[in-house]
């Protein structure tokens, strides 16, 4: 094989050019193997040889314009056989509107779920390649052909657990099972009732520690009897002794008369009550020490009674707190029997439970300004009356008018007989509800105390006024009846949340000729609710809205049809209403 240096001085052979592949400098006496031996480099090849072995030197020159030139004078090479050209494959056919769609679609699903996958990552099996056209005679890679599926791997997968579910079978039997057993059993249990009924109320006498003491002195005297063990035997013998030494003091029967007083039976916040309890021995035998238990509210006062002779009295004093608005249950009283370590305690109950209500505190307010006044004679209507305070006019007299109230003067002088007419007067009528929402309010609890307390002045001041008054707070209300019924259903209300739309509708329903509507509420409650609420009352009616905060200045202002006071604490009450904002 010949070789040669080109003008760039570098030996190029024509057999590496058809590889694809740079030559390699060699010698000129180098071997080339061709086939299974080995020939020099300068013999010929034949023309069958493989034309990869053909030598022929090429210039880099000619290699840069694109044409393969010769230096120097190489031997042709034997023309290769011509292979028989290929028919021609039938063009494919034009890709249609769907198939052109279909392409985008399984290009966008093999996109998603490279981007899926990762860079340099292959699509999962299952997933369809884009067809393309390839020559005849050529043989492309194969590719699993399957359904487009790729829109649905962009999902995550959704795992759906079935409901367990109880055959119908199974339920029906346990409910037929459960009335036969109830229709069978309650007859039992109402027959035998007189018999565990007793057996029930001795066993909760027994407290925790003597239900201890009992089973130690059993399991005791089992294994001293089992393994004949006198230590335990003398366990057993003084654990079930005590148990039955206390269980004997419980028994018996007392005769007593207890009685119960608390004065006075309605407080205001901060002012002192004080409770009696005597006890009476009925019995002809004198009474052992006794202990005697009285709940007051949440805590519970404890007296110890000391021997009494048959016929006597003792008095014991106590005092209830009174520090918070409310309703304080007093009682039952009961007595303790039992032992001093406490195995068994026998309670009975005396007396029932008395109540003591706590008012809010109130403050003294004066008459509500000239229109409170004008309201003690009544609110004038336009129904026209023969009978009220309102006067209006003078008419003729007609047959069956009331004598009394012809004016003579007026008559005389026209010289026939007029009457006086009158207007429908109605009384004034103060409706409140009381906002207790604590989130509606700055100071929370003590906050809507306070709201409850101008609830309660304000009322205190219609009813002294002669006024109707409907207080609705929380889940009480109360409508014209007195005041200290008035301060009982305001001491029994509830601080919590509540809807005021619903109390002012409540308010409405009880006092449906209401003159003037009041919602008292906190700085948080926004002006649109109570808008809403107050809009609950007629279109006649006087719609104020006292708001506490202790952040603002006290002061009146008008928004719309609604009068808004605005106050720090109970004393401001009387400066806002001076103005007469109720007339």
């Amino acid at each position: 094989m010949s070789e040669h240096d080109d003008e760039a001085g570098q030996t190029t052979r024509r057999g590496d050019l058809s590889r694809g592949g740079p030559s390699r400098h060699q010698p000129a006496n180098s071997e080339l193997s061709a086939g299974a031996g080995h020939k020099p480099a300068n013999s010929e090849l034949s023309a069958g040889a493989d034309s990869g072995s053909e030598d022929l030197t090429v210039s880099r020159r000619d290699l840069k314009k694109g044409k393969p030139g010769r230096s120097g004078k190489a031997p042709k090479a034997a023309k290769a056989p011509r292979t028989p050209k290929a028919t021609k494959t039938p063009k494919a056919p034009k890709p249609t509107k769907a198939s052109r769609a279909a392409r985008r679609t399984d290009a966008t699903g093999r996109r998603g779920i490279r981007g899926l996958l990762g860079r340099g990552a292959t699509a999962p099996a299952g997933t369809e390649a884009p067809s393309q056209s390839f020559p005849s005679g050529s043989a492309p890679v194969a590719r699993p052909n399957t359904s487009s599926r790729s829109s649905r791997l962009r999902e995550l997968p959704q795992i759906t657990l079935p409901r367990v579910q109880i055959p119908s079978a199974l339920t029906d039997t346990g409910a037929r099972l459960l009335d036969v057993t109830n229709s069978r059993l309650r007859p039992v249990v109402v027959q035998t009732e007189p018999v565990w009924r007793p057996i029930a109320a001795g066993l909760r006498w027994i407290s925790p520690l003597g239900w201890t003491v009992l089973l130690l002195g059993i399991a005791a005297w089992i294994v001293a009897a089992t393994w004949g063990w006198t230590e335990l035997a003398m366990v057993a013998v003084g654990c079930l002794v005590l148990f039955v030494l206390c269980l004997l003091l419980a028994i018996g029967r007392t005769k007593l008369a207890i009685t119960t007083e608390v004065d006075p039976a309605r407080v205001t916040v901060g002012d002192p009550a004080t409770g009696r309890i005597a006890v009476t021995n009925l019995s002809v035998r004198s009474l052992l020490p006794l202990l005697i238990e009285l709940p007051v509210g949440r805590t519970a006062a404890r007296f110890i009674l000391p021997p009494l002779a048959a016929g006597k009295v003792h008095e014991e004093l106590f005092v209830v707190p009174t520090q918070r608005r409310g309703v304080i249950e007093v009682g039952p009283a009961t007595t303790v029997h039992g032992d001093p370590l406490g195995l068994v305690r026998r309670t009975v109950e005396w007396t029932d439970r008395t109540e003591l209500f706590v008012h809010p505190l109130t403050t003294p307010l004066e008459p509500l300004g000239a229109g409170l006044l004008r309201d003690l004679e009544g609110q004038t209507t336009q129904d026209l009356s023969m009978s009220d305070l309102a006067f209006h006019a003078l008419r003729e007299y007609q047959p069956g008018d009331d004598r009394r109230y012809i004016h003579w003067r007026s008559s005389a002088k026209h010289g026939r007989l007029l009457v006086r007419q009158f207007l429908d007067t109605r009384r004034s009528h103060l409706s409140i509800v009381v906002d207790t929402t604590p989130d509606s309010y700055t100071g929370g609890e003590d906050a809507v105390e306070l709201a409850i307390s101008c609830a309660a002045s304000l009322a205190m001041r219609s009813i002294l006024d002669e006024q109707d008054t409907t207080v609705v707070v929380n889940d009480q209300s109360a409508s014209r009846t007195t005041a200290p019924l008035t301060l009982d259903s305001l001491a029994r209300a509830s601080v919590g949340p509540v809807d005021v739309f619903a109390s002012s509708g409540e308010a409405s329903a009880l006092a449906p000729d209401a003159s003037v509507g009041l919602l008292v509420t906190g700085s948080h409650r926004p002006f649109i609710q109570i808008q809403r609420a107050l809009a609950q009352f007629e279109v006649e009616v006087i719609k104020v809205a006292l708001v506490i905060d202790p952040d603002t200045e006290v002061g009146v202002r008008r928004l719309g049809d609604i009068t808004l006071l605005s106050v720090r604490e109970l004393a401001d009450l009387q400066r806002v209403l001076f103005s007469g904002v109720l007339a």
